[in-house]
C-alpha cells in the first residue's frame, strides 16, 4: 500500500501538519527529582524526534502536585518546571516541529510517597483500584483505598487545569492535550466501576461526563479551542478501568466534544490497551476510530499497534485523519521518515521504557 496519503498536509486547530505521523505521548519517568523537573536530557529526547510542521505530543503531566502516579514523572504546576519545560520546547521548535502537553491527573492510581504530606490519593469514590501502585523509590506496592473528592474539591479541578493550560503556553507549547483515558482521574469519573456518587457528578451518564467536560471547556476558555485536544480510551482496560457498555458513555461525550471547537480527538485503539506495561494486541475487538468516526466532525487521531501499512490504510478509508505512534518512536527517532521510504524499524528494548539514563532514551540512532 502507498504511504504517501500519511504525507499530505493536514490542518489541527490553529496549525498545518506536513506529514501525518504523530508522536504519542509517553511517560518515561526521567524528570528531576526532586521537583519533577524537565532537564537537558528530556530536551535532547523530544528533539532528536521532532520533524518539521510534524506534532509531538509531550508525555502526561501532573496539574497539581496530587496528580502524580509515578516517580520522576514531570508536571507543569510549579515555575521550575515552566522552565524546565521551556527547554524542551524550544528545543522543539529550533527543528521545526510543533508540541503539545498532556495534562495529567491519576486520581486513585497513586500513591501516599507521591502525595503531598503523604496522604491518600484522591477519586470520585473511595473505591481502590486492582493493581499495583510503582512508588516514589521506584519500588511495587498495592495500590490504596482512595479519598472520595468532595464537591467543592471538585469544582476546584475546573480552574487548576485550566492554570496548568496557561502554564503550558507559557512554557512554549503549541498547545495541550486533556488526558481522559487509560485509568486516570477523568475517565474515574466517567465509568460506573469507578464512580459510585450520587450527587451531580455520579449516577447518569451526563452526571459522569460532568468534569470532563467542565475542565475542557475551561481549558478552551483559557488558551483557545483550536489549541486543545482530548484523548479517550473507549475500550480501555488499563489501570482496573472499562465500561461494560461503552458506546452510550462515549457517544454522549463525543457528542459533547464535538461542539466545542477542539483541535483534535485522538482514540486509543481496543487492541493497544495495557500497551505501556506488556505485549498485548487483542484480536477481535472493535475500532475505536470506526465506531466513532460519525460522531467526531473534527481532526481525528487515533493509536494502537499501527503499522506504516496499517496507519496508511485507516487514513486511506477516512477512518482518521492521522495516527500517533509510541513505541516505535521511542526507538526510532526519524520514525516519520522510516514510515516514509518503508526503512527499517528498530526494535525497542521495554527494560528502558521507564526511569534511567540515557541508555533506550537519547542513544537510538537515526537511519545511516
Amino acid at each position: 500500500m502507498s504511504r504517501d496519503v500519511l504525507f499530505q498536509p493536514l490542518r489541527v486547530g490553529r496549525f498545518t501538519l506536513e506529514h501525518r505521523v504523530v508522536m504519542a505521548p509517553l511517560t518515561r519517568m526521567r524528570s528531576t527529582m526532586p521537583g519533577n523537573v524537565p532537564n537537558d536530557m528530556n530536551a535532547l529526547y523530544y528533539q532528536q524526534r521532532a520533524t518539521r510542521n510534524g506534532l509531538i505530543i509531550a508525555e502526561a503531566s501532573q496539574v497539581v502536585p496530587e496528580g502524580q502516579g509515578v516517580p520522576a514523572s514531570p508536571g507543569i504546576h510549579s515555575p521550575e518546571q515552566i522552565a524546565g519545560w521551556k527547554q524542551v520546547t524550544s528545543a522543539v521548535h529550533s527543528q521545526g516541529g510543533l508540541i503539545f502537553l498532556q495534562l495529567w491527573h491519576v486520581g486513585r492510581i497513586s500513591h501516599a510517597s507521591h502525595q503531598p504530606k503523604g496522604g491518600q490519593p484522591v477519586a470520585p469514590s473511595a473505591i481502590a483500584a486492582q493493581g499495583m501502585a510503582m512508588t516514589r523509590d521506584f519500588q511495587r506496592d498495592t495500590l490504596p483505598v482512595p479519598r472520595a473528592l468532595t464537591r467543592e474539591e471538585i469544582q476546584a479541578l475546573v480552574p487548576q487545569y485550566a492554570q496548568a493550560a496557561r502554564h503550558a503556553i507559557e512554557a512554549g507549547f503549541d498547545g495541550v492535550e486533556i488526558h481522559a483515558a487509560n485509568g486516570y482521574l477523568l475517565e474515574q469519573f466517567m465509568q460506573t466501576r469507578s464512580n459510585q456518587r450520587t450527587d451531580d457528578y455520579g449516577g447518569s451518564i451526563e452526571n459522569r461526563c460532568r468534569l470532563p467536560l467542565e475542565i475542557t471547556r475551561a481549558v478552551c476558555e483559557a488558551i483557545g479551542a483550536d489549541r486543545v485536544g482530548i484523548r479517550l480510551s473507549p475500550f480501555g482496560v488499563a489501570n482496573d478501568s472499562g465500561e461494560a457498555d461503552p458506546m452510550p458513555l462515549y457517544t454522549h461525550i463525543i457528542g459533547q466534544l464535538n461542539t466545542m471547537g477542539l483541535a483534535y480527538l485522538h482514540v486509543i485503539e481496543p487492541r493497544a490497551s495495557g500497551a505501556g506495561a506488556r505485549e498485548v494486541d487483542h484480536q477481535n475487538v472493535p475500532s475505536a476510530c470506526e465506531l466513532f468516526r460519525s460522531s467526531w466532525s473534527g481532526t481525528l487521531i487515533t493509536a494502537g499497534n499501527f503499522t506504516g501499512d496499517t496507519a496508511s490504510h485507516v487514513v486511506s478509508q477516512g477512518l482518521a485523519d492521522a495516527v500517533a505512534f509510541g513505541r516505535h518512536f521511542i526507538s526510532n527517532p526519524d520514525l516519520p521518515a522510516r514510515i516514509r521510504v518503508n526503512g527499517p524499524i528498530t526494535p525497542y528494548n521495554r527494560a528502558t521504557f521507564y526511569g534511567g539514563g540515557a541508555e533506550g532514551y537519547t542513544d537510538y540512532p537515526k537511519m545511516g
